[in-house]
């Protein structure tokens, strides 16, 4: 029976936490067997969300096949003092030597860094820190804006929900597709995401911004993207006119409406894609006539990036 080791830092995010210890409790319900423990350093671990949990202060007997994951706590900085000890750290260390895998979620990564784990490798974290990250261990190379990256044995994930898709990952590589997607359906997640993708989807990058008129056609954009859609009805529909609504979406998103729209076309269609679908299949699904399209855009992208 493979172990699976939470090490519970105080103020951890619950979610960090209960994202993934629900896909190695799922899995066991499917019939593969793994055997949850939570360690702390002291038996009652405050979380972020005030709840109070009881952890192990033993840790158990680990083999190389077992895997150990550090949830992330509450931080607006890694600079304040480690939630972790030199004791714990060193196991972390000590698990990895031994031929087995590390796994951190959002903040969790610090503690890897600090064991000594992310030298030479390469890693991520939540947005927010990946920066100071970056700077804090700079023999390490810090992946901006993923949602999980694998290292020789390490795997390090953006945060929050994306330990959710770190540990559907592990799934898929464990036990195959398929049962990684039957997972994710009894969690009623979307699906299993791949680990290069954006931390921030399309609709949410283009979002900063305080104009209600552009929100109100990005509203109308995100729930009828594969179809055809006039400007001026779009335009019509938000009250504004034609030059009036794309000067203030450019101005707020970068974009115009019709360059937005292919981008949620060209996402959703890489999700497709990445699970399977042709790209023919992809580009009509997504609202494009044929795959022409996608190609030619696809490519523009990667040019732009």
């Amino acid at each position: 029976m493979t172990k699976v080791v939470f090490l519970l830092a105080p103020e951890l995010h619950l979610l960090d936490l209960a994202g993934p210890a629900q896909v190695f409790s799922s899995a066991a319900d499917l019939g593969h067997p793994y055997e949850i423990h939570y360690v702390g350093e002291e038996a009652a671990v405050p979380t972020a969300q005030g709840v109070v949990l009881r952890a192990e202060t033993d840790w158990p007997e680990l083999v190389p096949d077992d895997l150990v994951v550090v949830p992330g706590w509450r931080s607006r900085s890694l600079s304040r003092p480690s939630a972790l000890g030199r004791a714990s750290l060193d196991r972390l260390t000590a698990h990895h030597a031994a031929g087995g895998t590390v796994a951190s979620v959002c903040a969790g990564a610090d503690a890897l860094g600090r064991a000594g784990l992310l030298d030479g490798r390469r890693c991520t974290t939540h947005h927010d820190l990946q920066e100071e990250l970056a700077q804090r261990y700079p023999r390490a190379s810090v992946v901006r804006d993923v949602l999980y990256v694998v290292d020789d044995r390490l795997i390090t994930s953006a945060g929050i929900a994306s330990g959710i898709d770190l540990a559907l990952h592990l799934m898929a590589v464990r036990h195959g597709p398929y049962d990684a997607a039957r997972i994710a359906r009894t969690m009623v997640v979307y699906t299993r995401r791949n680990g290069d993708e954006q931390q921030a989807s399309a609709m949410l990058r283009h979002r900063a911004h305080v104009s209600d008129a552009v929100h109100r056609a990005q509203d109308l954009i995100d729930a009828g993207y594969t179809e055809r859609l006039a400007l001026g009805e779009l335009a019509a529909a938000v009250g504004v006119s034609e030059r009036t609504l794309t000067r203030r979406f450019t101005a707020a998103t970068g974009l115009t409406p019709l360059r937005y729209q292919q981008e949620l076309r060209i996402e959703h269609a890489e999700h497709l894609l990445a699970r399977g679908a042709t790209a023919e299949a992809a580009s009509r699904a997504v609202g494009f006539q044929d795959a022409r399209m996608l190609r030619r855009l696809r490519a523009r992208e990667t040019a732009v990036g």
